[in-house]
């Protein structure tokens, strides 16, 4: 599938990042990972406040004006035929914090409700992990809740290997690698 490409976060898709949030919260509101992917989404007071977030959250010497400890990139998955946005997709630069070592992984994602069930989760994965050789990683830490079918059939169509089941908080998370050498 080359439907799709990704592009770091940009004031471009400001409109696009706004209506998707709001569908994300129509379609996903009782579901407590509804912004995987989206770090802050949800809290920003407007798409520019959020996409600001995001640009400062990609060098060491800013992430931390906002409130998160380890540089990461966001993506837009943007539909070629129709410039739409249909998913955003994070790659955290690394994982040596306490939380992304054990359960956050080094990316999360959120297709559009609308889009789902086309296979852009599978396509922004796959091309994350070219974002993520360039960075130098070479083994991606992926997880999803133990009961997201769909979040795992598209870890596994990238290469997951399953690792081991962990609890956090309640909740049952499964966590997999995917080896980027490869």
């Amino acid at each position: 599938m080359t439907d799709i490409y990704l592009i770091e976060a940009t004031f471009e898709y400001a409109e696009q990042v706004w209506q998707f949030r709001q569908e994300v919260f129509d379609y996903d509101n009782n579901s407590e990972s509804q912004f995987a992917g989206c770090l802050s989404l949800d809290e920003a007071a407007s798409a520019e406040e959020w996409i600001r977030w995001c640009q400062l959250r990609t060098s060491k010497e800013t992430c931390e004006q906002t409130g998160v400890d380890v540089p990461s990139t966001t993506y837009f998955a943007i539909r070629k035929k129709d410039n739409r946005l249909v998913g955003i997709i994070d790659l955290r630069h690394h994982i040596n914090h306490p939380i992304l070592g054990t359960w956050g992984g080094h990316c999360g994602y959120t297709v559009r409700p609308s889009e789902r069930g086309n296979g852009f989760a599978k396509e922004m994965l796959r091309l994350n992990l070219n974002n993520a050789k360039t960075l130098g990683i070479e083994k991606l830490l992926i997880t999803c809740h133990s009961d997201n079918a769909a979040s795992e059939k598209t870890i596994l169509a990238n290469g997951g290997v399953y690792e081991k089941p962990i609890a956090v908080e309640g909740t049952k998370i499964k966590r997999y690698w995917i080896d980027i050498t490869r």
